[in-house]
């Protein structure tokens, strides 16, 4: 019995020696990598009319009729609220009565004149007279096309600051009208990243860029950056980008907010895969192994994150062999057995070797 008592346990504990081994030869390692790719940045965002414009009054009197309500498109030219003009009609009519007056009284005097019986002088009075005359007759005929407030361009009527009957004054807000066919969206850049945009930009190209709403979908249609602002904001270190959107279903509206993905590209950066960091008090570790075949902890710094990779800014070089698989099963200076993975086939079957 105690014969048979010895090979069970000499059976076990060999067995147990074996699969240890076998666990051991299964860890599996590979190296950093340098490839080109890219990254997309997001931005808050705040989102423009092309034209966005106070309507005000021109004239003082009551507002007497409303055409359009809000939130209604309007065509250019297109009357949108009427004041009151009998004041204005009745002070045209007596400019013309003037104009009337001054013109026969200038005939006369011409006629005078051509006969030698009036001075030249009392010629060019009367003219004078008459051209003051008809002049003012033209500023009251101003005044009165003041009365009408027309849609200076095609756009979408904002919220009424007035209504029907209300007395106005000269320059009163009576509403806001806003152009959506194109928007313009602004947002901010670091100093950092102007830079480096300006640098991977080639000259004379525009840089496309698209817009995730307020709902967290992205927008129909994407954007190009046409224009960045002359100064920083010594506050912030920030300078402000204005890209411009399409808006042909009029879905994006003035005072939107959302933020801009702009993809900015990276050559030779230095990939790892995330799964093989881990974290500690917020840092970035990764067990490297050497050349004993040791494993080891290095902090290594992230710069950006991509879908199941790390790009690594300092840390690393493409020489060390990390861990890839079974972080959690190795401790500090344990010696282990590995294989060692291509990091290119790693990189490229990555959604297989995710956990």
């Amino acid at each position: 019995m105690l014969m048979g008592l010895g090979a069970v346990l000499c059976h076990t504990s060999c067995q147990s020696k074996k699969e240890e081994k076998e666990v051991q030869t299964n860890f599996l390692v590979t190296s950093p990598i340098k490839m080109d790719t890219s990254i997309t940045k997001a931005y808050v965002c705040q989102i423009r009319s092309i034209q966005h414009i106070e309507l005000r009054a021109q004239e003082r009197g009551y507002l007497q009729k409303i055409y359009v309500d809000e939130g209604q498109f309007v065509k250019q030219g297109q009357l949108l609220f009427q004041i009151m003009p009998k004041l204005y009609e009745a002070e045209m009519q007596k400019a013309q009565a003037e104009v009337s007056f001054a013109e026969i009284e200038f005939k006369n005097t011409k006629s005078l004149a051509d006969s030698n019986i009036v001075a030249p002088n009392e010629l060019a009075m009367a003219k004078a007279k008459f051209d003051k005359a008809k002049a003012e007759l033209a500023l009251t005929k101003v005044h009165l096309q003041f009365t009408e407030i027309r849609a200076p361009f095609d756009g979408i009527i904002d919220r009424f600051r007035v209504r029907l009957g209300s007395l106005v004054d000269e320059g009163d807000l009576l509403t806001e009208i806003s152009d959506n066919s194109k928007m313009w969206v602004y947002y901010n850049v670091p100093e950092a990243e102007y830079l480096d945009y300006q640098e991977n930009t080639k000259r004379d190209s525009a840089m496309k860029v698209s817009l995730l709403m307020a709902n967290n979908k992205l927008f129909d249609y994407p954007g190009i950056v046409e224009t960045i602002e002359a100064d920083f904001d010594n506050e912030t270190g920030n300078i402000a980008f204005r890209a411009t959107f399409p808006n042909p279903k009029g879905l994006l509206r003035h005072g939107e907010t959302g933020n801009i993905k702009m993809v900015e590209p990276l050559k030779n950066a230095l990939i790892v895969p995330q799964k093989a960091t881990f974290e500690v008090l917020d840092k970035k570790y990764v067990y490297v192994v050497d050349k004993d075949s040791k494993i080891k902890s290095r902090e290594i710094k992230i710069a950006a994150e991509l879908p199941h990779v790390f790009i690594v800014e300092s840390g690393l070089s493409v020489d060390d062999k990390i861990l890839l698989e079974g972080i959690r099963l190795v401790k500090e200076n344990e010696k282990i057995e590995y294989k060692l993975e291509n990091p290119k086939h790693v990189i490229s079957h990555l959604e297989l070797y995710a956990e």
